[in-house]
């Protein structure tokens, strides 16, 4: 019975054994590889006395290695927490000290950039390093030890055993405070999704999966869980060019490729050679809407291929999708619920809203996460009861997105907004009051107002106006390299507007609507 994460590979090693699972470069596991070596992660980890439910923070790009941590941690009863690699070393200690981290999975050169971090996170006492071997064995307060023997367990699983209501991963997406929010996904929450994406998408043992999407982003983990579940092939790529998607498409025959509008929209102005094209089944999009130019500009080099249009927040995982056979009469559509999920439109007195009618997206069902790690404020925001016919409330919890859409009278969705001030950029939700807080600690900014403005190309840019700190002689220049300093890529500011002051409502916040009309003007 598949009540952990885990019991994915072991069920798929058992049926597919043989066929490949995973490909990094030129190295490639079989499913039976994988799972052996999943396997001596786990009892590595019950080595080191990791207990049922801690948490163990995996910092690493995207190689073998990271997926067996993760599907390590889940054997052996703990909770993963995949770290973007893009974060800078005060974000990664903000995760690791939020969510009380016991052990740490990375590199000896990202262990180098956490030392001043590490010394904050008091919770971390075991570090494990891919690579060479550490020049100390041992600090003052954590142990080091390396990749080679935490694996070198033998036997089978531990037998720690884990139920499906159990969290198994914790990931990271920014917050309406500033900080991040660790959004908890239990056993159930992965494996319902991934079967339900897997169920629609029509995946099979024959498909070759690109994963070119962070693994800390619930779309990017997506292409593992959803092609494990069919004794798919995945090959994983650390995405630096374009180009390096076009010739892996091509040298591994890829059948499915999900990326953001940013990739895609690079993608369509790259040459595709036949190789990279002919075994294309399916191309997806998620993270935001994709420009229809660009969607047509894709239909055209993949004429095969069919286009899903995706809509999905970390809190649900997935929602929507657009069938393919709709594309041409609706693009601007997110399509209707995924398999196993509801979606309901709700007015702000908590009633269902009529076709045509606008009101707030609310996700029920199995992949309903658990909440926010040790949030249980910002947890009852967000995850609320789910409403019933005439305004009763059904026992269960939903999601209440902050998403506006509407529904038409075939029952298709249409997203209209968001009634908060989050910036979705790259495929990225990003708080403004995230990269205000950095402005605010280079000490050139007096006052600071981070905004989203549309861009074609990556969703939104984020815009920041700014008035000098008193009594500094403010530089654009400056406050830019030292946002880039501070900042992921995803997060500097595309422009950076001086005001001498900034204007403000009669209650004496920022007057962020006369702020963005002034930015998009």
């Amino acid at each position: 019975m598949r009540t952990g994460l885990h019991h994915l590979l072991a069920a798929t090693a058992r049926r597919h054994g043989r066929s490949p699972a995973l490909t990094f470069k030129e190295v490639t596991l079989t499913y039976a590889e994988l799972w052996r070596n999943v396997v001596g992660v786990a009892t590595g980890l019950e080595r080191l006395g990791l207990k049922r439910g801690e948490r163990v923070a995996v910092y690493l790009d995207k190689r073998p290695e990271t997926v067996e941590a993760v599907f390590g941690t889940s054997a052996a009863g703990g909770v993963f927490v995949p770290v973007n690699p893009l974060l800078r070393p005060k974000q990664v200690g903000y995760i690791l000290a939020d969510c009380a981290v016991r052990v740490l999975i990375t590199t000896a050169e990202r262990l180098d950039l956490l030392r001043d971090e590490l010394a904050e996170a008091k919770s971390v006492e075991h570090v494990v390093l891919i690579g060479p071997p550490p020049r100390t064995a041992s600090h003052t307060r954590y142990t080091v030890s390396t990749w080679a023997g935490l694996g070198a367990a033998s036997g089978g699983v531990p037998g720690r055993q884990v139920i499906d209501a159990d969290p198994a991963a914790i990931l990271y997406t920014s917050g309406s405070t500033g900080k991040p929010k660790g959004v908890v996904l239990s056993h159930r929450n992965l494996i319902a999704g991934a079967e339900s994406v897997s169920d629609y998408l029509g995946n099979s043992a024959d498909d070759v999966i690109l994963a070119a999407l962070p693994l800390s982003f619930d779309a990017g983990f997506s292409q593992l869980t959803t092609g494990f579940t069919v004794g798919a092939h995945v090959v994983l790529v650390n995405y630096l060019f374009p180009g390096d998607v076009v010739r892996l498409c091509a040298k591994h025959g890829v059948t499915g490729l999900t990326c953001v509008p940013p990739l895609w929209l690079q993608l369509a102005e790259q040459r595709w050679p036949d190789e990279a094209l002919r075994r294309m089944r399916y191309i997806a999009n998620t993270g935001g809407r994709m420009p229809k130019a660009t969607l047509d500009r894709l239909r055209q080099i993949f004429p095969v291929a069919k286009p899903y249009l995706m809509y999905g927040l970390t809190e649900a995982f997935r929602s929507t999708y657009l069938d393919p056979a709709e594309v041409d009469r609706r693009p601007d559509s997110i399509g209707k619920a995924i398999p196993n999920v509801e979606i309901l439109v709700v007015r702000p007195d908590g009633t269902l809203a009529d076709p045509g009618e606008e009101g707030e997206l609310v996700h029920r069902g199995a992949l309903v996460a658990m909440g926010y790690w040790n949030d249980p404020e910002r947890t009852a925001e967000r995850f609320r009861p789910a409403p019933g016919s005439e305004g009763a409330l059904r026992p269960e919890i939903a999601v209440w997105s902050g998403d506006i859409v509407r529904r038409d009278d075939e029952g298709f969705l249409y997203f209209v907004g968001r009634n908060d001030e989050m910036i979705k950029t790259s495929g990225y939700r990003v708080s403004p009051a995230e990269v205000e807080e950095v402005a605010y600690e280079t000490g050139l900014v007096g006052d600071a107002v981070a905004l989203g403005v549309d861009d074609p190309r990556i969703g939104q840019h984020v815009a920041l106006v700014v008035s000098p700190a008193a009594g500094q002689e403010f530089s654009e220049a400056g406050l830019l390299a030292e946002l880039r300093e501070r900042l992921p890529l995803y997060m500097v500011p595309k422009q950076i507007v001086r005001r001498a002051a900034l204007p403000r409502t009669p209650n004496g916040k920022y007057d962020r609507n006369l702020l963005r009309e002034e930015v998009t003007r």
